[in-house]
């Protein structure tokens, strides 16, 4: 008899966990029901991230919600996913302030809608006092764009006369992306069997562990995220370091 995994008493638990959420529009295609109802089923597994989260101590918990290519996307699932963006931002907000979590939103909010942008801005101020867990939602978010970003505000303070190109490092440019105060993931899952990054978290990622697993977003559960951990704590990390 199997038995189910649990969280290591001696293995080091990460700190911060990201995940690409992916495989919401195959679950439903293998039901033969609309890509919306694999989306719908998506939002319940969130919810089953960030209560697992909590429970096992994670202090950090990166989501990649939606990317800057996703815009590109049918209309209709574009739309149909911004709706369902709202519901989430309406329905849940109260649970997380319950359960002592904050909502950080990364990501270009210039293509959202209006109602939108004041739901996200309403939950990150009424979750501002949280402590028990940062989430972090990458919405309308790329990598590439946050890295351009960054150089563009650094650049700007070299023309200004504030900064000098010989004073940039490392420190600065992290100082300058969305995730300044917040520690790099230590963990990476990406769910659906694909194993790449998409365009996510590319400086942040540089040291994570990855792990890519065969189980679709909208079947996520307990005992997926565990064994996600469970290999995390099997790993050595080096840090780029000889054994």
């Amino acid at each position: 008899m199997s038995l189910a995994p649990s969280l290591s008493d001696t293995g080091h638990s990460p700190n911060h966990v990201a995940i690409i959420m992916d495989g919401n529009g195959r679950w439903a295609q293998a039901r033969g029901l609309p890509r919306i109802e694999g989306h719908r089923r998506g939002a319940q597994s969130v919810r089953t991230a960030v209560e697992c989260s909590v429970k096992f101590g994670i202090r950090y918990l990166t989501l990649y919600s939606f990317s800057s290519e996703n815009w590109k996307r049918p209309a209709r699932e574009v739309q149909d996913l911004m709706g369902l963006l709202r519901r989430y931002l309406l329905s849940e907000i109260a649970d997380l302030h319950k359960n002592g979590v904050r909502l950080r939103v990364i990501g270009d909010r210039e293509d959202l809608s209006a109602d939108i942008v004041k739901l996200i801005e309403e939950g990150e101020a009424f979750t501002a006092g949280n402590d028990k867990l940062d989430l972090i939602v990458a919405l309308s978010y790329g990598g590439r764009s946050e890295i351009i970003s960054a150089i563009q505000k650094i650049a700007k303070k070299v023309e200004a006369g504030q900064l000098t190109s010989g004073a940039i490092d490392e420190r600065v440019l992290e100082a300058h992306l969305e995730t300044a105060d917040i520690p790099d993931p230590d963990l990476l899952i990406r769910t659906s069997g694909e194993q790449r990054i998409s365009n996510f978290l590319l400086w942040q990622i540089a040291y994570s562990e990855l792990v890519f697993m065969d189980t679709l977003w909208p079947d996520f559960s307990e005992k997926d995220f565990l064994m996600a951990i469970n290999e995390y704590q099997r790993r050595e990390r080096r840090f780029g370091a000889t054994a």
